[in-house]
């Protein structure tokens, strides 16, 4: 039986593999409307299903920069960003990663966010 956002608090979920489709790789999008097989995310105002077994869900607000090794085919990305960069948990905006630093700025929102170093994101499928 598929679940709305009425029966959470509140969803979230992201990529947890490295796929391309609609999402951008580390950002939280809020999630709509969850089922046994799918969850249908909040993505600029669109409602886009997608497979529940490509996502990581959770039910906390999201409150830490992603760390994301870069992607083979990456689009629109900055040679100059090297390797890996960071995405806001507060806006999805992307931003480059230099050293480890504990915490960043975001340069779009202006939210200041704690860098998950403990994560190990995008797992290859």
């Amino acid at each position: 039986m598929a679940r709305s956002v009425e029966h959470h608090p509140r969803a979230w979920a992201r990529l947890r593999v490295d796929v391309n489709c609609a999402l951008r790789r580390g950002a939280w999008y809020r999630a709509v409307r969850l089922t046994r097989d799918n969850v249908t995310l909040d993505v600029s105002r669109e409602r886009v299903p997608v497979p529940r077994r490509l996502l990581q869900t959770m039910f906390a607000a999201p409150a830490r920069w992603s760390v994301v090794p870069r992607p083979s085919d990456a689009v629109n990305l900055p040679d100059e960003w090297g390797t890996r960069y960071v995405v806001c948990p507060g806006c999805q905006g992307r931003a480059p990663l230099s050293g480890f630093p504990q915490d960043l700025p975001c340069p779009h929102c202006r939210g200041v966010f704690t860098v998950a170093w403990d994560e190990h994101y995008l797992k290859r499928r």
